[in-house]
């Protein structure tokens, strides 16, 4: 393991702020997609929406994410982190506005499309900033931090939803709008960062690397304190080919072994609380205290990922999270505090793959093609996101709760299978060491971690 100036650097205040920036774009997303599931309490009735009609509505940020996580990644890695910083959250203060005004179903999934498409942008661009930044020993917390926001911002939601309710009929249009006033008081915090110094250094920008490093580390770092990171010459069309197709490969399925019930449940969560018996406040309830839980989770997990290891948290994450929703699926109508403590524990125990969403991908691809593959893994995962959410009202009307969460509950014990077979180690790595396909064996790590496939 070898040390440099900028992967060995004390936390500041400089990575202390841009994490908390950075995790603007999951507040936004877990608020956006939260969000949704209050208003259309309110909306079903007066637009008479089928359950196709809510699936599609729920599942169109989705949809959009699929497309916005691969745009921005690639745009991210060809014209940099810092100016896409902003840029793509303005896009979301728009499209959020806008939706005050929608007098249809179709306009509706449009607005909520193109908002999909802005957050997704944001997750590459967002992550691979911090990422080049952080110091190894705080770069698993710091990413797994990024994703505790998005919980921050479901429970947000959850609560101003509520409130909202109180205006009459048209509150579901002040709830969708909503979203507008974060995005701003996000995009004014993010003026200002700098670009990051390992994607100036690697397009031969050395005199703007150097002030980067000197901004944020001092006058005596320049780029020849980086380490060497071995210059793969990738592109997008070459990245199957290149060695890293394993890695994305493994990164999706585990990724969309994770989102896939989470997405569903926060989409309709009153709807799926009210088919297990918790119907009107107590639902409303009920979906607060789990994102609470959710947001313990994540925190735990964070907490974890250094002492643990990224292997074996993941493994159990997936593991014990699987199995409380088989239980909720084989015993439908259990009481209410037994249902209510399995969603918890589901809550709490999938914390672990929810911070690896945002810690594996970017430490396991290069500096010029990191966003492109975190964009294109996060797109692909989002592709079954949606498809869950949208079968979530059929599911339920079609087959019960019961065999609802069975289904999730097998999708999560897959994530634990393919994580047993595939994930790697990369704790106390440095970037360049855990974006290597021949990457060393971290150190304090006693098992031998299986090595990825180069695909």
């Amino acid at each position: 393991m070898t040390k440099n100036a900028l992967d060995d650097a004390p936390l500041s205040t400089f990575h202390k702020k841009l994490a908390l920036f950075s995790s603007g774009g999951p507040f936004l997303d877990g608020y956006v997609l939260s969000i949704i599931g209050v208003a259309l309490a309110q909306l079903t009735p007066q637009w008479h929406l089928d359950d196709g009609q809510q699936g599609l509505v729920g599942a169109s940020s989705l949809v959009g994410i699929l497309f916005g996580g691969f745009l921005g990644g690639w745009l991210t890695d060809k014209f940099g982190r810092k100016v896409l910083f902003t840029v793509d959250l303005i896009a979301i203060i728009v499209f959020s506005a806008l939706q005050f005004f929608v007098g249809d179903f179709g306009w509706l999934f449009v607005l909520r499309l193109l908002i999909g498409v802005a957050v997704g942008a944001d997750y590459p661009i967002a992550t691979s900033l911090l990422a080049e930044f952080s110091p190894r020993k705080y770069r698993g917390p710091l990413l797994g931090l990024f994703v505790t926001m998005w919980f921050v911002g479901a429970a947000v939601a959850y609560v101003v939803g509520e409130l909202l309710t109180l205006l009459g009929p048209d509150g579901w249009r002040w709830m969708l709008a909503s979203a507008a006033l974060p995005a701003i008081a996000i995009v004014l915090a993010r003026i200002g960062t700098p670009e990051s110094p390992r994607w100036l250094a690697g397009k031969g920008r050395i005199e703007e690397a150097n002030a980067s490093l000197q901004t944020v580390f001092g006058p005596s770092v320049t780029v020849s304190d980086l380490p060497d990171e071995v210059k793969e010459n990738l592109d997008v069309k070459a990245l199957f080919r290149s060695g890293y197709g394993g890695r994305i490969a493994f990164v999706t399925i585990f990724w969309t072994a994770s989102v896939v019930p989470l997405f569903a449940v926060y989409a309709f969560a009153p709807a799926i609380l009210g088919a297990l018996h918790l119907d009107g406040s107590m639902g409303q309830i009920g979906s607060a205290v789990i994102t609470i839980m959710f947001m313990i989770g994540c925190i735990v997990a964070v907490l974890l990922v250094n002492k643990m290891g990224r292997r074996p948290l993941m493994i159990h994450s997936f593991l014990w999270s699987g199995i409380a929703l088989l239980l909720l699926g084989l015993f439908p109508s259990a009481p209410t505090v037994a249902i209510m403590a399995l969603f918890a524990g589901y809550a709490v125990l999938i914390g672990g793959t929810q911070i690896m969403q945002w810690v594996y991908p970017n430490e396991l691809f290069p500096t010029e093609i990191r966003g492109s593959a975190v964009g294109l893994a996060s797109s692909l995962s989002r592709i079954g996101a949606a498809a869950g959410t949208y079968l979530v009202p059929l599911a339920l009307t079609g087959l019960g709760i019961g065999t609802t969460m069975i289904i999730a509950g097998v999708i999560t014990l897959l994530g634990a299978l393919i994580s047993l077979v595939w994930a790697p180690e990369t704790r106390g790595l440095s970037l360049t060491e855990s974006a290597a396909l021949t990457a060393p064996q971290p150190r304090r790590v006693r098992a031998r971690s299986p090595k990825l496939s180069r695909s």
